[in-house]
């Protein structure tokens, strides 16, 4: 099984705006790249202190730009 098809599913529901979907399963990703996408969810969701704070775990630079982290976590995971 790929180690990043609970993430991949999770970006399925970001393409379609559906946060809370993705939340439920990134919540439980405790990865670096699980954490990236956990933060980009609470960027969605415009809770920015909560989104740095798994930017941090992710040991990525904070980003508000949703679209192209997005874009970017996908080169990754896909």
């Amino acid at each position: 099984m790929n180690k990043h098809n609970g993430l991949q599913a999770a970006l399925g529901h970001l393409d379609k705006g559906d946060w809370d979907a993705a939340h439920k399963i990134v919540q439980s990703d405790e990865s670096p790249d699980g954490c990236w996408v956990h933060g980009i969810v609470h960027v969605m969701e415009g809770d920015l202190g909560n989104a740095r704070y798994w930017y941090g775990r992710a040991g990525r630079a904070f980003s508000a730009d949703q679209v192209a982290e997005i874009a970017a976590v996908k080169k990754v995971v896909m």
